[in-house]
């Protein structure tokens, strides 16, 4: 059989927040696969990206007072924590705003233009009165034209998946301002996705098996068959947006930006790209190159997605790619949401969990790959995170059935044999046949993806091998001298079970299958050789134990609500300035902070911002502070100049894009700032002088 050869990819993680644990479940489903294939020797190159662009972006870096790509490279830094520390190894993390994307994204589009499938024509697009910019997608809600669910975004319904152009909402606003928006001519460029050739080439690839699951292709039909009433079907697909924009110029079209799905999906392209070409620098360029990498007839492309990203992954990326005279994918793998106890996760009311949290409590990370692999199947199916079921699973599955019986029978090897393995008699070689002929069919199981089923058959095989330890019992043998070679007999078939196990389990238990590996004094398990064992005379080390229980304590901390959720009023009462007190803090937190009068000597305004005022603070120091405020829209530069206010004099000084804020000027405010508006700058009573601390 050839060496299988792979591009895999998880959906890219916009980079306006931290990880979640619905991406770390996403993409341990995608590692499992990915390390059960390189155990079968294929070649793999496993790939992702930051989703870098779109006015969301925009929106979060202004407001942060710093450049969208600082933006996204602050969230970017951040990112290897997590995979790390739950075992996800790609080979290569990205970002969509990196120049293979820019040239990538761009290439695609002239080669559609090319085949005839952009069209450029007026649109009616909404747009913010009070914000000063049309709006994008994301930032329209309403009612869904088609299942009349509230609240949903201008691109498509999280309710019922469908796609529909933002002036189709019932009773839009702006979500960025509430304010009803206007409808503004502005020429937008079009894929054509309602043209003959891509409609009938959606219909063969959505079809052809192994592209998308059965579940997933009945959904897909819904979209593409165009009902009696002439409704349904494909439509034209708007691809562009107008500046002000962060994202990918379209070429020779100033001001107008490529919409972020369409050039999000290339960065599955830019980043192998980039990975390819670094690969051919070290090799000094031996290497094969990106061209030929994606030329070879025999390359799968499997992408690993949510289902709320269907219609963008099963039509719009695999027309984009075929129509442009590229490969088009050969999988597109889709998985269901992640519940709490069946509930939707909400961190206010302590039923979400905060993957970083989870490792820093010292929780295992491979009891949580565990536990989602032993729930997921190949279906397109929400699964379940249940806490009690979580600790029972683990416990019993691999404290209680797996590393038990390493644990009752290495001791006795080392001890007794001088740490070397015997040979199995007739019943031991029976059952480690056994386990050995199970390879093919749990092979077949990983490769489906239907993991849980294959834990299940590998947790029936340790069942077995813990039913023959209590059978022969070598803790009594080892009582009995003339009963030595039994005991030499019984513990080497554990051992030699041990490694079979361990190598079923390897592609969700990584790192504890290094430890075993260690441990047994072999080399790095692949799959080939479940049909080999030991053998004796083989040496082991002695035996340290390898996995605790799960701590009921550490789990209930992991989903203690946080404190501001605790302290929330239950009563008709409203909360003070309209959300709640902070938690509890002691005298030494407070003490942290020094807080100093300040003389605003000079104060002007931002350009290139709305929010921001510069401002120029003597605190008595014989110097003065540059500080930005994000209170523009409540004073005029003059209303504050020669003021009194209060300062933090020790927060650490922050690059902006506009330059360094060394402080921070304390101001009071509203949290429903349409209930009750405006910002309130803090000023001391007559008598204080720059420089005096605030105790």
């Amino acid at each position: 059989m050839s060496q299988r050869k792979l591009f895999v990819t998880t959906a890219l993680p916009y980079a306006n927040g931290k990880f979640h644990i619905g991406h770390i479940m996403e993409y341990i489903q995608a590692d499992i696969w990915v390390r059960f294939q390189r155990m079968q020797d294929a070649e793999v190159n496993f790939v992702c990206a930051d989703d870098a662009h779109g006015a969301a972006i925009t929106i979060a870096a202004d407001k942060a007072g710093v450049t969208p790509q600082q933006f996204v490279a602050d969230i970017a830094a951040g990112r290897k924590p997590y995979l790390d520390g739950f075992h996800i190894a790609f080979d290569n993390w990205h970002s969509t705003d990196a120049p293979e994307n820019h040239e990538l994204a761009r290439q695609i589009y002239l080669d559609l233009k090319k085949a005839g499938l952009i069209e450029t024509r007026p649109v009616e697009q909404f747009y913010d009165p009070e914000k000063g910019m049309f709006l994008a997608d994301r930032f329209i809600k309403g009612e869904c034209p088609n299942c009349h669910a509230k609240d949903q975004y201008g691109d498509n319904c999280e309710v019922c998946g469908a796609v529909y152009a933002p002036t189709e909402l019932i009773a839009p606003y702006s979500a960025l301002s509430g304010a009803k928006p206007e409808l503004r001519s502005s020429d937008h460029f079009f894929f054509k996705l309602s043209d003959p050739r891509c409609e009938a080439y959606l219909k063969e690839w959505t079809t052809t098996p192994g592209h998308v699951q059965p579940e997933v292709q009945n959904k897909i039909r819904e979209w593409l068959v165009k009902k009696e009433d002439g409704t349904g079907g494909l439509g034209d697909w708007d691809i562009s947006r107008d500046a002000p924009y962060f994202g990918i110029e379209i070429p020779d079209a100033p001001g107008k930006y490529f919409y972020v799905w369409l050039d999000a999906p290339v960065g599955y392209l830019a980043s192998l790209k980039n990975l390819l070409d670094k690969s051919c620098v070290e090799a000094a360029g031996a290497g094969i190159s990106y061209t030929e990498y994606m030329a070879q007839p025999d390359l799968e492309q499997v992408h690993f997605i949510g289902k709320d990203i269907i219609t963008f992954h099963t039509l719009f990326w695999p027309a984009m790619l075929h129509f442009s005279g590229r490969k088009a994918p050969d999988a597109i793998y889709v998985h269901g949401h992640l519940t709490v106890n069946n509930e939707k996760m909400s961190k206010s009311r302590g039923t979400g969990i905060d993957p970083l949290r989870f490792l820093d409590l010292g929780l295992n990370p491979e009891h949580l790959r565990y536990y989602l692999a032993a729930k997921l199947n190949g279906r397109n199916e929400d699964i379940d995170f249940n806490p009690e079921d979580f600790i029972a699973r683990v416990n019993s599955d691999l404290v209680g059935k797996y590393i038990n019986i390493a644990s009752r029978a290495a001791g006795f090897i080392s001890k007794r044999f001088g740490g070397k393995l015997g040979t199995p008699s007739a019943d031991g070689a029976a059952l480690l046949a056994g386990l050995q002929a199970e390879a093919q069919g749990i092979a077949q199981l990983y490769d489906s993806r239907d993991f849980a089923r294959a834990l299940r058959d590998v947790m029936q095989l340790a069942d077995k091998v813990n039913e023959y330890v209590d059978q022969n019992k070598p803790w009594e043998l080892a009582k009995q001298p003339d009963r030595l070679e039994r005991l030499h007999d019984v513990c080497t078939t554990c051992i030699e079970a041990f490694r079979l196990l361990t190598l079923y389990l390897k592609p969700v238990l990584p790192a504890l299958a290094a430890q075993v590996e260690g441990f047994l004094g072999c080399a790095a398990l692949q799959w080939h050789e479940a049909a080999h064992l030991l053998g004796a005379g083989h040496a082991i080390a002695d035996y340290k134990h390898l996995m605790q229980r799960v701590d009921p304590k550490l789990l209930d901390q992991l989903f203690e609500p946080p404190p501001q959720a605790a302290e929330e009023p239950t009563s008709a009462a409203p909360a003070p300035g309209g959300e709640p007190v902070a938690a509890t803090i002691g005298i030494e937190d407070f003490a942290k902070i020094d807080l100093r009068i300040a003389k605003i000597v000079a104060c002007e305004k931002v350009e290139g911002s709305t929010k921001l005022l510069r401002l120029t603070l003597d605190a008595g120091e014989g110097r003065t502070r540059n500080v930005f405020s994000g209170i523009a829209s409540a004073y005029q530069p003059e209303q504050l100049i020669g003021k009194l206010t209060v300062m933090v004099a020790n927060l650490a000084p922050r690059k902006m894009k506009f330059g360094v804020s060394e402080g921070m000027v304390l101001a009071a405010s509203h949290a429903d700032e349409k209930a009750q508006p405006g910002i309130h700058v803090l000023e001391p009573w007559p008598g204080a002088t720059p420089g005096m601390r605030v105790r």
